[in-house]
């Protein structure tokens, strides 16, 4: 658990960092560039000898969506939110993660569809000065986009190696970094206006932090965590990071919030997340019992 914190700690500051440092710059771009950045750091240890074709591709595919489709959509978001509106609209990612993981297992439960609704009533107390603007919604709704992308890359990365105990971490990773560098390069190639991207060296700086450290050291210790937790603790630490990136953002990079609406909001939404958590847990529990 102390890699999830650690991540969660990195994490805080990077919605920051991309909302000051790299506004401007075209989100597919921002998205292949931090994605090959970590491709290039983690290929020395690529290992395909002996790994099945069939599970190099699931790996690969699996990048596609977690990394991916979840960075460009994440990066588009923060043309349309704040950084802190960015972190908070995450809480339901653990919502996402219960789902899926009962989907998976065959098994459905009512109550993340319940808190999932709690936690949309606290997301619009935190945004009812602003609901009115087309933009939050728009970003709010890519930012689910982005949700749902992680959440199911956590859990079938957790599924898919579960099969395979032989598979050391360090050595496929670099697949799923390839996977998301194939994608962004599509989409960095179809839509990204090459004459618009110049760099400051503030904003390579930043690059090169969100692309070694954020992305690449952070996504492989954050699924490698993933291997050893249950599926309660890892949905807990997917939040861990909202509470410490709204302080980043106010604090260290000054943005503004109504904070009393911060509050309640965000106590609603703490309340779906651990209604959904401590509720789905009895639910598996009783589930086991009957069995």
């Amino acid at each position: 658990m102390s890699y999830l914190l650690f991540v969660s700690l990195v994490w805080a500051f990077s919605f920051g960092i991309i909302k000051n440092n790299l506004a401007g710059i075209d989100p597919n771009f921002v998205a292949f560039a931090r994605l090959l950045i970590a491709l290039l750091a983690f290929l020395p240890f690529l290992r395909l000898k002996g790994l099945p074709g069939k599970l190099a591709l699931r790996l690969g595919l699996t990048g596609m969506l977690q990394y991916g489709l979840m960075y460009i959509s994440y990066q588009y978001a923060f043309g349309y939110l704040k950084a802190y509106e960015v972190a908070l609209f995450t809480i339901f990612t653990p919502i996402y993660i219960a789902l899926i993981n009962n989907f998976m297992r065959r098994h459905f439960y009512w109550l993340p569809l319940l808190t999932a609704l709690l936690a949309v009533a606290g997301a619009a107390v935190v945004e009812q000065a602003s609901l009115s603007q087309h933009g939050v919604i728009l970003g709010f709704l890519i930012v689910q986009v982005s949700n749902i992308c992680f959440a199911f890359g956590q859990v079938y990365y957790k599924e898919l190696t579960s099969q395979h105990l032989e598979i050391k971490d360090y050595q496929v990773f670099g697949l799923l970094y390839l996977g998301g560098v194939a994608l962004t390069a599509l989409s960095t190639i179809v839509f990204t206006k090459w004459q618009t991207v110049t760099f400051t060296t503030t904003q390579l700086l930043s690059l090169l932090y969100l692309g070694v450290i954020a992305s690449g050291l952070c996504f492989f210790l954050w699924n490698f965590a993933a291997r050893k937790v249950n599926i309660g603790a890892l949905a807990i630490f997917n939040n861990l990071k909202i509470p410490l990136a709204i302080a980043v953002s106010l604090i260290f990079f000054q943005e503004k919030a109504n904070l009393p609406s911060l509050l309640t909001g965000g106590l609603i939404m703490l309340a779906a997340l651990l209604i959904n958590e401590f509720g789905v847990t009895r639910l598996r529990t009783a589930a086991s019992m009957a069995d």
